[in-house]
């Protein structure tokens, strides 16, 4: 019993660190913002409750079948500021009819 128990808290200890928090792009200055993600370097960014996006520090942390565009995200003082780069699907080119 003690074993299914430490399995029970270890299991529940990396579940809360693999969740990662958002971040509310409002209250943050573009400077504050862009710190964060230069800091973290993989940052969820929410724009509100239902709107939120992933922006790394570089484009290169996207996967083979993405490329980086930058993300511009609302902050306390900028409408538009650069926070770094999200991923995005490249487009397929493969000639289909």
């Amino acid at each position: 019993m003690p074993r299914l128990a430490c399995a029970l808290v270890l299991s529940v200890l990396a579940t809360a660190a693999v969740a990662q928090e958002r971040i509310d792009t409002h209250g943050l200055t573009c400077a504050a913002l862009r710190a964060r993600v230069a800091r973290d370097r993989s940052v969820i960014l929410a724009r509100s409750a239902t709107a939120y996006e992933t922006v790394h520090l570089d484009s290169g942390s996207c996967q083979q079948d993405e490329t980086g565009a930058p993300a511009f995200e609302p902050s306390a003082d900028v409408p538009s500021c650069w926070a770094g780069w999200r991923c995005t699907q490249r487009n397929s080119d493969s000639g289909q009819r």
